[in-house]
């Protein structure tokens, strides 16, 4: 489906129905009972976050992630009324937004715990939060192994209410590997900690989307799904263990179509010359609009159903491509630099081995210039009726 914005022909459209076939995948591994907190911070990966959050909790999506109190801001002015969980962290001097919006933070060392419990009964008002628990990740979060020592600061909390405690792993793609079972270990170890003097928190949570799919004794009584909701797999041998479907197609159009001949540079620092006649395509997209610069004389794109070559160095606001082997190709047709088109396409793996990084920065890294139109594809639409 073509929904190119008026003007500048640079967009991301975003399939709904294949984002809800992606959740439906998360919900038929888990089985019921257990909850989903569907990760749709940094704009859902660039997916847009309002319009992303509304059609998971129309599929049934309990809970939302968020990175930032913004975020979460964010969310609730787009109407999303599901509970949403701030997981980078809280501030003190943020309650009264916590409250307002009716966020929940994830509280990571006792001096936040304090000084929140402190300004919520100055205020006389209560907040729920998640305990976030460091098991080996080495970011943020109490050291699981110093449970005896943080334990006894949940005691004198009045005004804060424990709804939850989780963790992050940070190796889960390798689910049976040593590492990844010692940080449930010790993840249950806490639990069990905790249990035992008198705390149940009913919502416990470790599973990202690798052990969604890979590790089902992580599940406990809720998930946290991020980057298979969009269509991406955490490692590739992952592929054949649940089908996903793309979610965000990234387009544009040429903008200028120019019959060079060989020896000719292109762009800066005329890192690429032509070694034939060839026909260049100017495209209207750069890195300014998150379309890597390591992508240059790397990168390919697909245009009449064919790969074309990145070449030259990708600018702030232009890209060129070699089009000289399509056949056919004319000013204004279609240019897909992430998606499919006909039967080729380019994954979001794909590009960042090119840009040599990960699908996550591909996704995220999509800047606000760059328009994004949501629609449900065809086929869905016909089954949901």
């Amino acid at each position: 489906m073509t929904l190119f914005a008026k003007g500048r022909p640079t967009v991301c459209t975003i399939d709904l129905a294949a984002l809800c076939w992606n959740f439906r995948q998360v919900r038929e591994r888990i089985g019921p009972g257990v909850k989903v907190l569907s990760v749709v911070k940094a704009n859902a990966y660039g997916h847009g976050a309002v319009s992303v959050a509304r059609a998971l909790a129309d599929a049934g999506s309990e809970s939302f992630g968020v990175a930032t109190l913004e975020e979460g801001i964010e969310l609730r002015a787009g109407g999303v009324d599901a509970p949403i969980l701030v997981l980078a962290g809280a501030y003190p001097e943020q309650l009264d937004e916590f409250i307002e919006h009716r966020l929940t933070p994830a509280i990571c060392e006792t001096e936040t715990l304090r000084r929140l419990e402190l300004e919520a009964r100055r205020r006389g008002v209560t907040l729920s939060f998640h305990l976030k628990v460091d098991t080996g990740m080495g970011r943020i979060g109490l050291r699981a192994a110093d449970v005896d020592s943080w334990l006894p600061e949940l005691g004198p909390l009045k005004a804060l209410r424990l709804e939850g405690i989780f963790s992050h792993f940070s190796h889960a793609e390798s689910a049976e590997g040593n590492y990844t079972q010692g940080q449930l270990q010790a993840f249950r170890r806490v639990l069990k900690r905790l249990r035992s003097a008198g705390y149940d928190p009913p919502l416990v949570h470790v599973a990202n989307s690798a052990a969604v799919i890979a590790l089902p004794s992580a599940h406990f009584t809720m998930v946290r799904p991020g980057l298979m909701l969009y269509g991406a797999y955490p490692s590739p041998d992952m592929a054949s263990q649940v089908t996903l479907k793309p979610v965000l197609t990234w387009k544009t159009r040429v903008l200028q179509l120019k019959k060079v001949p060989k020896g000719s540079s292109i762009s800066y620092g005329r890192t690429f010359v032509t070694r034939r006649e060839s026909l260049i395509a100017t495209l209207p997209v750069g890195y300014a609009d998150g379309y890597h610069r390591l992508l240059s004389n790397r990168g390919e794109v697909l245009i009449r159903g064919r790969r074309a070559p990145i070449v030259g160095r990708v600018c702030m606001d232009l890209t060129m491509a070699d089009v000289t082997g399509a056949s056919g190709v004319a000013q204004g047709d279609e240019v897909v630099l992430l998606g499919a088109q006909g039967q080729a396409s380019i994954s979001a793996d794909e590009m960042a081995r090119w840009a040599e990084t990960i699908s996550y920065e591909i996704f995220t890294s999509i800047g606000p210039r760059v328009p994004r139109r949501h629609y449900r594809s065809e086929g869905e639409e016909k089954k949901r009726g």
